[in-house]
């Protein structure tokens, strides 16, 4: 059997906790990482980071001295990240996003996201939403993955700067870019 076809059978089986079907696009993929910063020592938070498609494109586009935590919830796809990408600058977190305080002690440069907002209560979202805002450094960027644009007024309640875009291939991609603007 292809990985893909493993992959969309593993997300179908845990659709509850990864929020999708199939791994994101690889549209999806360039363009959720267009505002990582490139600079050397800059720390990367990535929530869901499922089978690492995305994961993969993050460490790509970052500087060889920065760092990646990536966030996910089941240990099987933590197993299979640590077995098919090999990269000292990630760090595999087997944990919910809503516990970033308690894995990353430094401020942060980017987050990207492809964690299911629409399963969390409005109060767990906006929580995740704001413990990552509080991490990031001013003028960085939190993008996000989603198949809806229903919680795109959650992100621009606690950031000054939003955008959404969708992707013309996947109608139902929409990746928002949201920017602090302050400290």
């Amino acid at each position: 059997m292809n990985q893909k076809l493993k992959t969309s059978i593993a997300f179908a089986k845990n659709l509850l906790v990864t929020g999708a079907i199939s791994e994101t696009s690889r549209q999806v993929e360039i363009d959720i990482c267009k505002h990582i910063p490139t600079e050397d020592n800059k720390v990367i938070v990535e929530f869901g980071m499922g089978h690492g498609n995305i994961t993969q494109e993050i460490l790509n586009t970052m500087a060889p001295t920065s760092k990646l935590y990536a966030f996910e919830v089941k240990e099987s796809f933590c197993d299979h990240v640590k077995r098919n990408i090999t990269d000292n600058r990630l760090v595999i977190v087997n944990d919910g996003a809503q516990n970033l305080k308690r894995h990353v002690k430094e401020n942060v440069n980017a987050v990207i996201s492809s964690i299911p907002f629409s399963f969390f209560s409005k109060e767990k979202g906006l929580a995740i939403i704001q413990d990552a805002y509080d991490l990031l450094e001013n003028n960085a960027y939190y993008s996000q993955v989603l198949y809806t644009k229903f919680n795109f007024k959650k992100f621009q309640q606690i950031f000054e700067a939003c955008e959404m875009t969708s992707n013309k291939n996947f109608i139902t991609e929409y990746i928002y870019h949201c920017r602090k603007v302050r400290n």
